[in-house]
This record gives C-alpha cells, sequence and structure tokens, in this order.
C-alpha cells in the first residue's frame, strides 16, 4: 500500500514545495493537503491510518504549539514533522519536548527536505544542525498547560481554537452547524479540563504554548461570564 501523508501549510506555494520534496523521498505517496487547523483536524480523523504529517506552525486557527498537542494526544503513532519559517532554536527545543519526530526549517534546500523526511520514517528525530537538544526547553507549567490541552476531544478543540480567535458562542454555533447550547456545554467542559473559571482564562492558558507569549493577549469573546 502507497504511503499516505498529510500536508498542513496555508501557502499553496510551499505545500507544491513540500509535495516536491515528498516525490524524492516517497515516490508513490499520496498526499492529503490542509490549510488550517480545521480542515487539519478533519483529515486526521479521515485519515487514521497516515504515515507522516507535515504541520506548520502558523496555519489560520493555529495557537503555537496546540495543534501538535492535539494530533499527538488523539494519533500518537502519527509522526509529526513541523515545517515552520521561526528557526528560533527554543522553539526547535519547544516543538521536540511536544511531541514533534523532526522540525525542517523553511529556508532548507529541497535536498535537506527529503534527508529530513527520510530520517523521521526511518524511526530517527532530525532538527537543524546546531540546535541543542539538551537545554531547558519547556517554561514552568508548559507541559502541565500541553496535558490539559490534550484531554480536549477534537470537537472541544475547534471550539477553543473558535474562541481563541474572538468568535461568540453563536458564531461558533453557526460555523459547527450546532446550537448554541451545544457550544455552552463544550465550554464548560473546556475550562473544567483545563482548570480554568472563565472563557478569557481558558484562552490565556491556550496561549501558553503560543510561539511567542510574551506577545500573546487574549481575544476572547465576552458574550457570558463563564460558559
Amino acid at each position: 500500500m502507497a504511503p499516505k501523508v498529510l500536508v498542513a501549510d496555508d501557502h499553496p506555494l510551499f505545500r507544491e514545495a513540500l509535495r516536491l520534496a515528498l516525490g524524492r523521498a516517497l515516490p508513490d505517496a499520496a498526499v492529503i493537503e490542509a490549510d488550517s487547523v480545521a480542515s487539519l483536524t478533519e483529515a486526521v480523523e479521515r485519515n487514521a491510518d497516515a504515515d507522516l504529517l507535515l504541520l506548520d506552525l502558523n496555519m489560520p486557527g493555529a495557537q503555537g504549539f496546540s495543534a501538535l498537542v492535539q494530533v499527538r494526544a488523539h494519533q500518537p503513532s502519527l509522526p509529526v514533522v513541523i515545517i515552520s519559517a521561526n528557526e528560533d532554536p527554543a522553539v526547535v527545543r519547544r516543538a521536540i519536548a511536544h511531541g514533534a519526530a523532526g522540525f525542517v526549517p523553511k529556508s532548507s534546500s529541497v535536498e535537506e527536505m527529503v534527508e529530513a523526511l527520510r530520517a523521521v520514517l526511518d524511526g530517527d528525530l532530525w532538527v537543524p544542525g546546531g540546535v541543542d537538544l539538551d537545554s531547558p526547553a519547556l517554561e514552568d507549567g508548559e507541559a502541565e498547560t500541553a496535558a490539559r490541552l490534550a484531554t480536549l476531544t477534537p470537537q472541544q478543540f475547534r471550539v477553543l481554537t473558535m474562541l481563541s480567535s474572538g468568535l461568540l458562542n453563536k458564531q461558533i454555533a453557526w460555523e459547527l452547524g450546532v446550537s448554541e447550547a451545544t457550544i455552552k456545554a463544550h465550554m464548560t467542559a473546556i475550562m473544567q479540563k483545563l482548570g480554568a473559571t472563565n472563557r478569557t482564562q481558558a484562552v490565556v492558558l491556550a496561549q501558553r504554548l503560543s510561539l511567542d507569549r510574551a506577545a500573546a493577549a487574549p481575544r476572547a469573546a465576552q458574550d457570558g461570564p463563564a460558559a
């Protein structure tokens, strides 16, 4: 059976570059593309037998490493290679600490991408040269936050992602095709799992996994004090 690879990146031209690299590393691979966290979640659910995921950290709906944490929680056997324009060694170390099997800078040549993909498919870890994985990776509370986010169901994660984008309950309900009461029930469960007392705190907790946590600012819409 031909290997199946998920490619999650919101830039069509870069998805094409990844297809080129995959064509050399896995000539017979079937490629499934996603351009947002929402479409990635659906693709992962529909393709539980996928062999590899190439994941951009800055897609629409992304909250730093939250999508990586979710995929690793629900598909622990799926190797994930982060593809990112951010080459900060601290970001690389955090990605690996959160379960990524590799980290490929977008500035890499096709040859380097092919080398990285082959290494990960062989079961090895791949990071750019010069990155010291022995240095501290996660700040206080980040691992605990990731563990709590990992307990969210895929639908709860969708709701939290939309909440973090500033959508109201009624807007989230419309987007997901469910009732507003269902969204409120999801919000109650999300806050319980995250240990949050209100919507804004839930968003702030999720933003602990942002790439630049100092610049992260809560954008929770104020349509209720709790759910």
